[in-house]
């Protein structure tokens, strides 16, 4: 199940915590983190699924903390956890996202509204404060790299996921504002995919995939992986001049005018 993406080691003695890591973009991205070196702490909801996902990779290499991303609570114990176990943390990747709504803005339940943008924004604030601020993990000591999820969306209105939308603008320009404030020690950027080929994204392309990705120049769909990757190039050293960046992966969507 999780092969190596790579025969370099870039995360050799480095530790990271993914959220939203049961499957999807969040489990692609720590397998590509696990094959190149690096422990991970993962997250997510349920914890029957998570510990399954954690027993899969090598021995020693995944621990699991379930919990609600928006839980003061949840986050404060994969810190400590963090801490304890892996003596202080190098990356951490926001994933955890939610999209309950479907349909026009203009008639969406504003409790509805405020759940998307307290899990999908403030928490994304929340798990990078609870990082920074966290004397067991020295993030900034051991200058750590913050990537976080957002969308194509951000950019272009697209039709049935208005707040999502919405909220991950507000992730783009909260990766561009702690970037400015964090730095030099700390960078913060993000990674902005277009429809990738998840359980969360299903909705967008069951039943009409072929006709969904032909508005996309590589005539495909995303992966995981396409993310994965990106994640960690912006969670590497290569990218040790970059802060304050939204990465666009899309297939070229974006750039041929098309909507997610």
């Amino acid at each position: 199940m999780h092969q190596n993406h790579t025969d370099r080691a870039r995360f050799s003695g480095r530790t990271a915590v993914v959220t939203g890591a049961s499957r999807g973009i969040g489990l692609a991205i720590t397998e590509q983190l696990v094959s190149e070196g690096a422990r991970v702490c993962i997250t997510a909801r349920k914890a029957g699924p998570l510990k399954e996902v954690a027993a899969a990779f090598p021995e020693g290499s995944v621990i699991a903390v379930a919990g609600k991303a928006d839980d003061p609570e949840h986050r404060l114990e994969v810190f400590d956890t963090v801490a304890r176990e892996f003596g202080g943390l190098d990356i951490l990747v926001n994933n955890a996202g939610i999209n309950p709504a479907y349909g026009p803005v203009a008639q969406l339940d504003l409790d509805v509204a405020r759940k998307v943008l307290e899990v999908n924004v403030l928490a994304t604030l929340a798990w990078i404060q609870g990082a920074v601020a966290h004397p067991g993990l020295r993030f900034a000591e051991r200058c750590g790299s913050v990537v976080n999820l957002s969308s194509v969306t951000a950019e272009t209105p697209a039709p049935g996921i208005g707040l999502y939308g919405v909220s991950k603008a507000a992730v783009s320009h909260l990766t561009r504002t702690l970037a400015a404030e964090l730095g030099p020690l700390i960078r913060v950027n993000a990674v902005a995919p277009a429809v990738v080929k998840t359980q969360f994204a299903q909705a967008l392309y069951e039943g009409r995939e072929r006709e969904a990705a032909e508005d996309y120049p590589m005539k495909r769909l995303g992966i995981p992986s396409d993310v994965a990757s990106a994640v960690a190039y912006l969670a590497s050293a290569e990218s040790s001049w970059v802060t304050g960046h939204v990465l666009t992966v899309d297939g070229g969507l974006t750039v041929a005018g098309g909507t997610a």
